[in-house]
């Protein structure tokens, strides 16, 4: 099969943004694509439009119909097939073929090429590649009645595979809608009736009343202060008999009032067990604690610093761990206990603001980033379990996308809106009981969302290898000979 430069064969024409600064430039009825309308094989709509005046005073060009456009900035490498006449971005480029190049071959090669042309993109904060690579690429070129074909076997075997790839999301799909059944049923105490039906009938005093549980959640936050300002006077002491050497530790801050929750809220509120009560999550956790803003790297010699990757999958994974360079003093900070939650504060998804993990005894050898917070449940109180799951309930997810969602791109939520969440509270001994519930049903969903995902990779993988066989050669053999 000949093989040629890219360069010898197609011509690259970039595009641009009109100014913000001039509304005359904009909500007009050309469409105008960036990185972020790149989906697919296809542009078929984008999220904004510019004027003829918008297109006319900037560098931004105007593809059409069945146009082949290729991202060489942010995410380079991907490309769509154009179904409609659109203005693009500086960060994208109208492919223009020079001679009998199939346009959908031409993508299907881009697509087999994504990591190749990621290895050679640069930049520091935003990866880019330079028109002078992507020239150089080296590109198969069979007769054109060959790449009809070829293009003609991806689409059958991909067809295929997305087939099998529906059928595995709509499965993770229907897991994930009985996960959240479950988790629904548990927070509404159906989960635990027999359980208290049964205390009931044991216990002459029956179950802890919601006045009860309300007065025990007061003590434990009280006593919790004492604890930790009679551990402060001891370090104080002892630091005094070292000869006052180093920083004198610091007071323990008060942990800040929650206020109560309104009679209104309250009124809206789902009925919960007669024993249970709904309580703001700041009553039952110590002050939350927003992470190092340190500078960590995969090089650097220090503490093992947990970032968002490092918990979006709702467990502890520390393959991809950075590291930072700080002091002791200054690492204990940022120290984490067994039964710690760390909840993600901010992040362009919304579905990963407020996704939780919980550090287990091996986990507590690390420290936490800027964009992670801690939670530090009053474990007499709020067991940890029990506050994980609750935070991954739908009607907290709720509360909380409706705190954190914002237009900016960014979707933040702070530590006084996690303290402001309400939640729903019973006795230590029916969180427990509810934790085992939830694991005992919860358990196999795990394992087949596991194995969903596994064969969802797989079929990325599959993808990849038909590509491959398709630009080497081996996909259309009687064709190529």
């Amino acid at each position: 099969m000949e093989t040629k430069k890219l360069g010898e064969i197609v011509t690259f024409r970039g595009g641009g943004t009109p100014s913000k600064q001039n509304p005359s430039y904009w909500n007009g009825n050309i469409p105008w694509a960036s990185v972020k309308d790149i989906k697919g094989d296809y542009l078929e709509k984008t999220e904004s439009k510019i004027t003829k005046e918008g297109v006319k005073n900037s560098s931004t060009k105007v593809c059409s119909a069945d146009d082949l456009i290729l991202v060489t900035r942010i995410s380079p490498g991907k490309s769509v097939i154009s179904k409609i006449d659109s203005a693009i971005n500086q960060d994208l480029k109208i492919v223009e073929v020079n001679g009998d190049i199939d346009k959908m071959f031409l993508h299907y090669y881009f697509k087999s090429q994504v990591k190749e042309i990621e290895k050679k993109s640069s930049g520091t904060t935003v990866l880019g590649i330079s028109l002078n690579e992507l020239n150089r690429l080296e590109i198969p070129v069979p007769p054109l009645p060959t790449q009809h074909r070829i293009v003609e076997k991806i689409e059958e075997l991909f067809s295929e595979l997305d087939h099998g790839v529906e059928n595995l999301k709509k499965a993770q799909k229907q897991l994930k809608t009985y996960r959240q059944a479950v988790l629904k049923d548990a927070f509404k105490g159906k989960l635990t009736k027999d359980w208290r039906d049964l205390r009931q009938a044991q216990d002459a005093d029956g179950l802890s009343t919601p006045e009860e549980l309300l007065e025990q959640i007061k003590d434990e936050r009280e006593a919790h202060r004492k604890r930790e300002l009679a551990e402060w006077e001891k370090e104080v002491e002892q630091w005094e008999k070292d000869g006052k050497k180093g920083r004198k530790p610091s007071k323990p801050r008060k942990v800040n009032e929650v206020e109560p929750i309104s009679e209104k809220k309250l009124y809206k509120l789902a009925e919960l067990p007669s024993n249970w009560l709904w309580v703001k999550l700041g009553r039952v956790i110590d002050q939350p604690k927003y992470g190092t803003s340190k500078k960590c790297d995969y090089d650097f010699d220090g503490y093992g610093v947990l970032r968002i990757p490092n918990i979006g999958k709702g467990i502890i994974d520390s393959e991809d761990m950075k590291y930072a360079p700080l002091e002791e003093d200054e690492a204990f900070k940022y120290a984490l206990q067994k039964g710690d939650i760390l909840t993600i504060r901010s992040n362009g998804s919304i579905d990963l603001v407020g996704k939780c993990a919980l550090i287990r005894e091996p986990d507590t050898k690390y420290l936490h980033a800027g964009y992670l917070i801690r939670l530090r449940p009053y474990d007499k109180v709020a067991k940890p379990r029990y506050l994980l799951n609750v935070l991954s309930s739908a009607s907290l997810r709720s509360q909380i996308e409706s705190k954190a969602k914002s237009t900016s791109g960014v979707n933040n939520i702070n530590s006084g809106e996690l303290q402001d969440l309400i939640i729903p509270i019973c006795s230590v001994d029916e969180q427990k009981e509810i934790v085992t519930e939830i694991e005992s049903r919860l358990s196999v969903v795990d394992q087949l969302e596991q194995t969903i995902n596994e064969n969802l990779q797989k079929a990325e993988a599959l993808r990849q290898s038909i590509l491959k066989k398709a630009f080497s050669g081996e996909l259309v053999k009687e064709e190529i000979k």
